[in-house]
């Protein structure tokens, strides 16, 4: 079992991810199901070049509350790490000046996640102990556990996970409950993940029975890892079109019409420009155009 301290030079960078980012600190979720949509392409890209000649099997990532133990779990089978990998990208967080950086970045939280690599440290804005279980694609990898408490003392070992892959397991602290509820999740999948390009699966599929909504055994997909905007436009029809923009705007009639962008100079976008039928000035939304970046 190997013990030590994650390699930062403030003893203090939970506090400061806790209190600068705790406005925001429901995004921990998309920086973990992010972490794990990664993991889980590169794997498939190592696959395509043929550096990795096993079973992908199933390629997807999971969201599991589990209320009575208390955690919220994201797992992938992507590349997994070993030892030397979680030593090297989750124990060496290589700061200087922590002052210097709090006081440059503390009026926005995604800016201080996606400067310094935090996606993961994002997890103990709402958890009280996080533990890594992750098991190699390399051949002859030693699954590995490691687990902190939030404090710079980490410990690291050997773990029984037989999958490839990587859990996260987060034990939600008191002032957190609500991401202990699947229809708290639900909303933060939908708003983060929709349309990643790996299924992510959260709950299971409910049906009317007896006067309620129960749950079926089938799990739920909560993603379009294919949405309308990425197909060609010969592919479609307007009837598509029509149906997309009623997912993402269920209450409105059908748009006036649309616009399939394609733009590669001087940066790359692809979407669909939809022109709602406006009756009044009171029907103008500033709000309404949604942008989404890997």
């Amino acid at each position: 079992m190997q013990k030590g301290q994650i390699g930062v030079t403030t003893e203090n960078i939970f506090p400061v991810i806790k209190k600068f980012l705790y406005s925001d600190h429901e995004i921990f979720l998309r920086e973990l199901v992010s972490n794990a949509i990664d993991a889980t392409q590169k794997l498939k890209t190592l696959a395509s070049f043929g550096e990795f000649k096993g079973e992908l099997g199933e390629m997807d990532v999971r969201v599991k509350v589990d209320k009575e133990a208390g955690t919220l779990t994201v797992s992938d089978r992507g590349i997994g790490m070993t030892a030397e990998d979680i030593d090297k990208y989750i124990n060496q967080i290589a700061f200087s000046g922590a002052e210097e950086f709090v006081n440059k970045y503390k009026d926005t939280a995604n800016a201080i996640i996606g400067h310094f690599g935090l996606g993961f440290y994002s997890a103990f804005m709402v958890a009280k102990k996080v533990e890594i279980r992750s098991l190699s694609y390399k051949e002859g990898a030693e699954a590995v556990c490691w687990e902190c408490d939030g404090s710079p003392e980490y410990s690291m070992g050997p773990a029984d996970k037989t999958e490839r892959g990587t859990d996260i397991v987060l034990y939600i602290d008191d002032d957190n409950k609500e991401f202990l509820e699947q229809a708290r999740i639900d909303t933060l999948l939908k708003k983060y993940c929709r349309f990643l390009p790996v299924p992510v699966i959260s709950g299971k599929v409910q049906e009317w029975k007896d006067g309620k909504y129960v749950d079926t055994d089938k799990d739920k997909v909560v993603n379009d890892t294919e949405p309308t905007w990425t197909k060609k436009p010969s592919e479609l029809t307007d009837e598509d079109y029509r149906k997309f923009y009623r997912e993402l705007y269920p209450s409105q009639e059908d748009p006036l019409f649309w616009i399939h962008l394609n733009v590669d100079y001087p940066f790359t976008l692809t979407g669909i420009l939809f022109f709602p039928k406006i009756k009044s000035n009171l029907d103008i939304r500033k709000d309404r155009i949604q942008l989404y970046c890997n």
